[in-house]
C-alpha cells in the first residue's frame, strides 16, 4: 500500500478491528433492530451504516468534514441533530406495539390494529444511514484517524483517503454483519412470544434513548 501513500496499513487494520469491537450508536442500532426485527432487520442495518460510512469517507477525502474540527457550532448542530434523531427512534419503539402472532402460525404479522409496529426493511435501512451520518463522532474520528496513516508526500492524498475508507468500510460491514446474525439468531426464539417482544422493544428503546442522551453531551475530540 505504499505506493498510494499509505503507511502502517498492517497496524491500521487491526485498530478498525479494535475499533469495531467498542460498542456505539452503530452497533446498538444494529442490534437493536437484529434482537427486535429479526436476522434481515440487522442485515440490512449494517448495510445502512456502511452507506453512512461511505458518506463520511468521502466527506474527510475531499476535507468537507473538516467543519466539525474547527467549527464548535457545526459540531454542535450535527451532536443535537444525531442525539435527536436517536431519542426519536427510541421513543417510538418504546410507544409502538409490537405486532401479536398470527393465529396457526410460528412467525410474527403484523397486526391490521398496529400497521405501524414492524417497520419495513427499506425505512431501517434510511434510518441506519441517519444514524451514522448524525454521528459526529464518527465524522471526527475518520478526520483524526486516517491521517496518521497518510504518508506527507502521499502521490494523491484523496486516493489515499479513499483506499483507507474502502478497507473500513469493508472490514466495518463484515464485523456488522456478523453481529447482525449472532444477535439475531439468539433472540430468534423470544421473538415469537408477544410479551418477551413487547419487553424487548422497550429495553432496545430506552438503549436509544440513553445513547441520543449521551451523544447531546458529548464534547468535541479535539
Amino acid at each position: 500500500m505504499s505506493a498510494f501513500g499509505i503507511t502502517g496499513f498492517g497496524f491500521f487494520c487491526l485498530a478498525v478491528f479494535a475499533l469495531n469491537l467498542t460498542p456505539g450508536p452503530d452497533t446498538a442500532y444494529i442490534v437493536g433492530r437484529s434482537v427486535a426485527q429479526g436476522r434481515s432487520a440487522g442485515l440490512v442495518s449494517a448495510l445502512g451504516i456502511s452507506l453512512g460510512a461511505c458518506g463520511h469517507t468521502l466527506a474527510s477525502a475531499f476535507g468537507l468534514s473538516a467543519l466539525l474540527m474547527t467549527s464548535a457550532t457545526a459540531f454542535t448542530v450535527i451532536k443535537i441533530a444525531g442525539s435527536v434523531y436517536l431519542v426519536y427512534l427510541g421513543l417510538r419503539m418504546l410507544w409502538s406495539t409490537p405486532a401479536a402472532p398470527k393465529a396457526g402460525s410460528g412467525n410474527l404479522q403484523p397486526a391490521a390494529a398496529h400497521p405501524s409496529a414492524a417497520p419495513s426493511l427499506t425505512r431501517i435501512f434510511w434510518q441506519a444511514v441517519i444514524t451514522n451520518l448524525l454521528n459526529p463522532k464518527v465524522a471526527l474520528f475518520f478526520l483524526s484517524f486516517f491521517p496518521q496513516f497518510v504518508t506527507r508526500d502521499a502521490p494523491d492524498k484523496t486516493l489515499a483517503f479513499l483506499l483507507l475508507g474502502l478497507v473500513f468500510i469493508v472490514m466495518s460491514t463484515i464485523w456488522n454483519s456478523f453481529t447482525a446474525l449472532v444477535a439475531g439468531t439468539l433472540a430468534h426464539r423470544a421473538r415469537h412470544s408477544l410479551q418477551i417482544r413487547i419487553w424487548l422493544e422497550r429495553v432496545v428503546g430506552t438503549a436509544f434513548v440513553a445513547i441520543g442522551v449521551k451523544l447531546a453531551f458529548t464534547k468535541n475530540l479535539t
